[in-house]
């Protein structure tokens, strides 16, 4: 039986370095642009996507300038990472402003499905949005279609991060398929499968061939502190001496993961925006004295090791790259969301295939 893959042109707002169209890519769709207001986000985006990057707010966004960008194609699919106040930021210096104006990502993306009708949609956000009248809001945008969401724990479907997600698929086409993403259940990826194999450098150390494999320098008292530290372990496991000033308040007691190492043989915990700092989560190397680089950080997102992130003789810095990398839709998520919507369109349309959507969305890359 001859399989015959749909042409589906897409634009993905909010994109970031790319770590959703990097995975819609691989899933076979077509993303023409990604729509980002961060010009950091222009070198990485570009040099590892065959797709336009647009330097715009998409509050301020018009349907005529994404409509454009869906030619060529036999469905077009807009797609987007909507940044969510309180829980993120979109901005270098983030956000500051009245509670009012906490959702209002959200709302222009639903805005501007309304006006544009794509023939599919998909939102991946934070779990908490469901929480919020903001995605009832969202939801009502979306009349006319059919809708499928669901929180989606990563780790289910080769994410090596416990990480959990609101994913939202939406298609003018059909029911059929919407709801694969929810049946994939794969054996746990682990920071050794995934890190284990780069090579070794100490604390503030940069390695010769890959600038991005670099770690933060430690003080002193925190190269103590990770050397007194088991994997899987806590800071209550140190002599009193080492203890900081808020592991000794009560309310630091709440926080045992700080100064902590992940395990080689359990997921990550989830990448945030400091996750190369040893003082801000779980993020310590599991072997060597350090915390974690932020291309292990990136490959822990699950974008591929020869991802570019800085053009050549680029200075690394930490708080610029841990943001992007932290705040990225991990590429193997989009590839999970790319190909059960693939598969959905083969089904609706009547095209030939061989694979079944639940097969397909469970290949790892």
């Amino acid at each position: 039986m001859t399989e015959v893959d749909p042409k589906i042109s897409a634009v993905d707002l909010f994109c970031g370095v790319g770590g959703l169209t990097h995975g819609l890519v691989r899933s076979g769709i077509n993303v023409q642009a990604g729509i980002d207001l961060d010009p950091s986000c222009r070198f990485p985006y570009e040099a590892n996507n065959s797709a336009a990057f647009i330097e715009k707010d998409v509050n301020h966004l018009a349907t005529d300038e994404i409509s454009p960008y869906f030619q060529g194609g036999d469905f077009s699919l807009l797609a987007g990472c909507a940044p969510c106040q309180p829980f993120s930021t979109y901005s270098q210096g983030g956000r500051s402003k009245k509670r009012g104006l906490d959702w209002q990502l959200v709302s222009s993306f639903g805005n501007l499905v309304a006006d544009l009708q794509p023939d599919l949609v998909t939102m991946e956000n934070v779990a908490q949005l469901a929480q919020h009248d903001v995605f009832d809001r969202f939801l009502a945008k979306l009349q006319g279609y059919h809708i499928h969401w669901s929180i989606v724990e990563c780790v289910k479907i080769g994410v090596p991060q416990s990480r959990k997600r609101l994913v939202l698929l939406a298609s003018k086409l059909g029911s059929v398929g919407l709801d694969q993403i929810d049946h994939i259940s794969l054996s746990p990826r682990t920071v050794r499968q995934e890190i284990g194999k780069l090579p070794k450098i100490q604390a503030g150390e940069q390695h010769a061939r890959d600038p991005l494999h670099t770690a933060c320098s430690l003080s002193d008292m925190n190269m103590r502190r990770i050397q007194a530290s088991r994997p899987g372990g806590t800071w209550r496991d140190w002599d009193p001496e080492l203890l900081a000033a808020c592991h000794r308040k009560e309310s630091g007691a709440t926080y045992p993961s700080v100064y902590g190492r992940m395990e080689w043989d359990a997921p990550a915990p989830t990448m945030t925006t400091q996750c190369f700092g040893y003082g801000n989560g779980r993020f310590g190397h599991p072997h060597q004295d350090r915390a974690i680089s932020l291309r292990e950080a990136a490959m822990l997102q699950t974008f591929p090791r020869e991802y570019k992130f800085i053009d050549k003789d680029e200075k690394v810095l930490f708080s610029r790259l841990g943001r992007l990398i932290g705040n990225a839709v991990p590429v193997r998520l989009g590839e999970v969301i790319g190909e059960t919507l693939v598969q959905h369109v083969k089904a609706v349309s009547g095209l030939e295939t061989d694979t079944s959507p639940s097969e397909s969305a469970g290949l790892l890359f």
